[in-house]
């Protein structure tokens, strides 16, 4: 591997992949993607991206690839931008094109989403990654990056390797950014503080959008108990929060203009959503320890619902 021109493979390419990987691809690194129903379209044109960060361009990977198992060599660095979803399994999926010296990047939502990949490849690095951005698929290879890009990155479940700062050196020239961490497990407990409370809600609303939700003091009030929840379930495990955090992010929210949540946009097109990782696991584990959760036991109960009510009407 060189830090210059490093071979990348991005497993399940969407919006999330493909923004990344075209970042990773324009500092010199050669970024193959594996992409099954936007396949025939970035195959013969790329990815167009709209973008006011990095500009409006057209991103062609070295090789486009309609399964994992078309890799033809094992690639210096792995991301793993799908869904985690209680019936896809991830470690088969990646399994073909994982070699020896392969590091595995997760560029994923929730808590607990590590373990199975680390079972699974107990000799490869890897490393967990948070992505602080906004962006969405228009349409076959059509990309909208709408805000933000900085990734929060760490080795899995602690520390910071060289591999690790080689990524983040590209990220950091690519403009969108990427801040180390040796505890990335607290970093991922920060997001669900967010994550957590917005993704269900957006779509128990009826495909609220941020603003929707902040609109009056009872919608904040409830927002704000929701979150306090996350924080309570964080501390048990290990994690303890900010005092200040829920206040800065319902600021923060508040400050961007109205948007749906990647959950509200799954549910709005009919694709699975990410119950389980986002909010199931922070009850589970707060259930574990004890933890008095009524709101996020409500909405939990209540998202299983709606998941439901979608399968059962595709």
């Amino acid at each position: 591997m060189t830090a210059e021109q490093p071979s990348i493979l991005i497993v399940g390419a969407g919006a999330i992949g493909a923004l990344y990987g075209s970042a990773l691809a324009r500092q010199g690194a050669q970024v193959s993607v594996v992409c099954r129903s936007d396949y025939e379209a970035v195959s013969r044109h790329g990815y167009s991206i709209r973008s006011s960060l990095l500009g409006d361009h057209i991103f062609r990977p070295h090789a486009v690839l309609r399964d994992v198992a078309a890799c033809t060599a094992p690639p210096d660095y792995l991301f793993l931008t799908v869904k985690v979803l209680p019936d896809l399994d991830r470690v088969a999926l990646i399994r073909p094109a994982v070699g020896p010296q392969t590091v595995i990047v997760l560029i994923e939502n929730g808590i607990d989403i590590e373990g199975a990949i680390l079972e699974a490849f107990p000799n490869n690095e890897l490393l967990s990654a948070l992505a602080f951005v906004q962006v969405s698929r228009a349409g076959r290879g059509e990309i909208i990056h709408h805000a933000l890009g900085s990734l929060a990155m760490g080795c899995y479940p602690s520390g910071i390797t060289p591999a690790a700062e080689r990524l983040a050196g590209l990220f950091e020239a690519s403009k969108l950014g990427c801040k180390l961490t040796d505890n990335v497990v607290s970093g991922r407990w920060q997001k669900a503080v967010w994550n957590t409370v917005f993704n269900p809600i957006s779509v128990l609303g009826g495909v609220f959008d941020t603003e929707m939700m902040l609109r009056t003091e009872e919608n904040v009030a409830l927002m704000r108990t929701a979150m306090h929840e996350v924080c309570a379930a964080a501390a048990a495990a290990g994690h303890p929060m900010h005092p200040k955090l829920v206040d800065r992010m319902i600021a923060d929210t508040r400050a961007l203009p109205g948007y749906k949540t990647s959950m509200a946009l799954d549910y709005e097109n009919g694709r699975p959503m990410e119950i389980e990782a986002i909010l199931g696991n922070v009850v589970r584990s707060g259930r574990q320890n004890e933890v008095a959760m009524p709101v996020l036991e409500t909405i939990y109960a209540l998202a299983q619902m709606a998941a439901g009510k979608q399968t059962t009407s595709r």
